[in-house]
């Protein structure tokens, strides 16, 4: 196909997705538009530029088609011009996993540093030579470039290009197996990172970081920097990066086989890089779930995704994930006993990795096709395999993994009886073991994952606080000038003609009807505020607290104890405080139910599971409620549903925007309405709960003109088990500070 006639079949398609998709794609449709109708071939060329860079983060697809546009167009512009769609051409090819494409660009780039006399570029194409030498482990090549890259970072004064080039100082000295300098070079680079107002730097530096913590084996280390990534990446958006750091943190819960928990994360990962069209994220992940599929035995499923892995990287020409592919596959047809099809995969993954010169990969396949002759019982050549990817990894790559080998050529040895260099193997593999103990790792992997989560909705509630002092703030400043001005307007209406008066006089007795009307609503909603309180404290629940905390304390388990103190604590001054509030942030109420089912599942030691989900725009908007208008069906849930009876125990409870009313879901599969009305407990406190609940409903839809509803049904109704609790309310925004 040539590449005019590419040119015009590009822009034909674009134009007929844009029609498809015109909702979200409203700003690509005004620079295509904009590209068109310019007629100075540089100014078009400059749109092109900024609609590629506007692919590069939001559909990687498109990019990657319209960089072959942007080289042929560039060929009749000048040489800055022809330079940066070359050098456009080569970092896509990178974000694709085309690296032979990627190192033949940037070869194809060097002429210019004679050509254009520019700092930038002279920065760009040294930064990107000494990538292409370390991954080509030319170390001292590499560190050469990467130097001159950060003095040039240096002269120009850039933020950005200093972080760059010490950050890919750091990764050349990792391949090399320099850990003290990577670390170094590293932690300038974070420093950096941290001045750049950009925050995406920081979640990049932040994963490289965990990067090079995970290659040196310290695997809880690169959790908790992937976890900080994370967090900085979910609050910039950044997709790709996401995509990136969810697929890592996958492989670092399957390598200490918390197998749910690694399957979730590649699923995560897959969705954000389905989100920017990233197919090679898409085909990553894919393999990752079927290395995850392969270890629960799950194996036609995970065939299925490394086919389906194979056929999106071969469109790349992706080498290193072809290679990583069929390494599973081979690894997948091992578990089958399929060894024909196991020796083909592999033998596949050399020849790509090979391509690439990816040493510490090839080990790695190495390691794999020594297992499979160890099955066979060709104890001979599993030795010389195996042999060979130690050797490959005392070079290059991380150093712990040869311990993993050591492990299979003791059993090796031993089959052939010699007992002496089995116990030799064994004994490295042992001290290993002894000095990075994997329960340990995985236990605090654990913790960190769920430190974060608790951190995030503490965080959430800060931000959110602090953003309503200071919408508080700006409103009573506005408030104080509407009062002034009307106090002018006002004024001036004293001076109106007397046949006003009547007119007058009828506002006003009208506004007297409505502020006594307003009084009684008020207190009326007093009295249910008090009603509902008294309700959610009742006593069972204080004394069943403070039996729970003394049985703690006697047996000396200060860690619960103190747990369940502060959470009890945190529950009471919530309820207190937001009580006598008319409307809270969704924020807080979701809060407050956290708490109450954190208290109910300690004191029932975790015979049930609860979950809580809102709609990201709630909190996007602000969204506000009715205070605790939820916790009394929870409080029935696990009361008088018999929650911690029930194997599976769990209870629901979702959040969301439906047109203009806020739809809450309950959801427990307890014993079921009719089971507790037939055990007779305590049906008088859950009518009055369902009381208040509606009479406060009632009261909303009055003011509000809606018609807000509480519906009550089996969750199972055919068993007639379970609850399913239905409460639908205005939808309503923070537009104004909470009282």
């Amino acid at each position: 196909m040539k590449l005019p006639f590419l040119h015009k079949v590009f822009y034909l398609g674009l134009f007929i997705l844009s029609l498809n998709l015109h909702a979200q794609v409203s700003h690509e449709e005004q620079m295509l538009q904009s590209i068109e109708s310019e007629k100075n071939p540089r100014k078009k060329f400059s749109r092109m530029m900024s609609l590629a860079e506007y692919y590069k983060e939001n559909n990687i697809r498109k990019a990657d088609s319209i960089r072959h546009v942007l080289l042929q167009d560039s060929h009749i512009l000048d040489d800055s011009i022809r330079f940066s769609a070359l050098f456009y051409f080569a970092e896509v090819s990178l974000l694709v996993g085309n690296l032979e494409e990627y190192h033949n660009t940037i070869l194809e780039c060097q002429p210019y540093l004679n050509i254009l006399d520019s700092k930038d570029v002279e920065f760009k194409i040294f930064r990107h030579l000494g990538y292409y030498h370390s991954y080509m482990q030319e170390f001292e090549t590499a560190d050469f470039y990467l130097k001159k890259s950060y003095l040039f970072a240096k002269q120009l004064q850039s933020k950005e290009y200093t972080f760059e080039a010490l950050q890919y100082i750091a990764l050349n000295f990792m391949y090399n197996s320099k850990k003290d300098s990577a670390l170094a070079y590293m932690k300038k680079a974070i420093t950096t990172a941290r001045r750049i107002n950009d925050r995406s730097y920081a979640a990049i530096a932040l994963n490289t970081q965990a990067r090079i913590y995970d290659f040196f084996g310290q695997l809880e280390l690169s959790v908790a920097k992937n976890t900080l990534a994370r967090r900085i990446a979910e609050q910039v958006r950044d997709k790709h990066l996401l995509a990136k750091i969810k697929r890592e943190m996958g492989q670092s819960q399957l390598e200490i086989n918390n197998l749910d928990e690694a399957e979730r994360t590649f699923n995560e990962s897959y969705e954000y890089a389905s989100a920017i069209h990233d197919m090679r994220q898409i085909a990553l992940a894919l393999s990752n779930l079927a290395a995850v599929q392969l270890k629960k035995k799950n194996l036609d499923n995970a065939i299925q995704n490394a086919e389906r892995a194979i056929e999106y990287l071969t469109e790349l020409n992706d080498n290193n994930g072809l290679g990583e592919a069929h390494n599973i596959l081979g690894m997948i047809y091992k578990e089958k006993k399929m060894y024909a099809k196991a020796s083909s995969n592999f033998n596949l993954a050399l020849i790509y990795y090979e391509v690439n010169n990816n040493k510490e990969k090839i080990a790695h396949v190495y390691h794999n096709v020594g297992t499979v002759f160890k099955e066979q019982k060709r104890y001979n050549n599993a030795l010389n395999y195996l042999k060979r990817s130690v050797e490959i990894r005392e070079v290059y790559g991380a150093k712990n993994q040869i311990y993993h080998t050591y492990r299979v050529m003791a059993d090796v040895y031993k089959e052939l009886n010699n007992t002496q260099k089995s116990l030799e193997y064994l004994e490295l593999y042992v001290n290993y073991l002894d000095s990075n103990t994997m329960l340990q790792t995985a236990t605090k992997i654990a913790e960190l994952t769920e430190s974060y989560r608790a951190e995030q909705r503490e965080r959430l509630i800060t931000q959110q606080a602090d953003s309503l002092r200071r919408q508080q703030q700006e409103r009573t400043l506005t408030a104080t000038k509407l009062e002034n001005s009307q106090l002018r307007n006002n004024f001036q209406w004293y001076f109106i003609v007397g046949f006003i008066i009547i007119i007058i006089l009828g506002g006003v007795i009208l506004f007297y009807r409505w502020n006594q009307t307003n009084i009684r609503q008020q207190q009326h909603e007093a009295e249910m505020s008090q009603k509902l309180l008294r309700s959610q404290m009742n006593p069972h629940f204080v004394f069943n607290a403070m039996s729970v905390i003394q049985s703690y304390i006697f047996e000396n388990d200060t860690v619960n104890s103190s747990k369940f103190l502060v959470n009890f604590s945190r529950l009471m001054r919530l309820i207190l405080e937001n009580s006598p509030k008319e409307y809270i942030p969704i924020e807080t109420e979701i809060e407050i139910l956290n708490k109450y089912l954190q208290i109910q599942k300690l004191r029932f030691q975790d015979r049930f599971d609860f979950e809580i989900t809102a709609d990201d725009a709630l909190f996007d908007e602000s969204a506000i409620l009715p205070p605790m208008i939820t916790q009394p069906f929870i409080e029935n849930a696990i009361e008088h549903g018999q929650l911690h009876t029930i194997e599976g125990g769990f209870i629901n409870v979702t959040f969301t925007k439906q047109k203009n009313m806020l739809h809450i879901t309950i959801v427990d599969n307890g014993i079921g309405r009719d089971a507790s009305r037939a055990m007779k407990k305590s049906s008088a406190h859950k009518s009055m709960a369902m009381d208040i609940t509606r009479q406060r409903i009632d009261t909303i839809n009055r003011k509000s003109h809606t018609e807000g509803y509480l519906l009550v049904e089996d969750y199972d109704k055919k068993l007639k088990t379970g609850t399913k609790v239905l409460i639908s309310l205005p939808y309503t925004i923070a537009t104004k500070p909470l009282i």
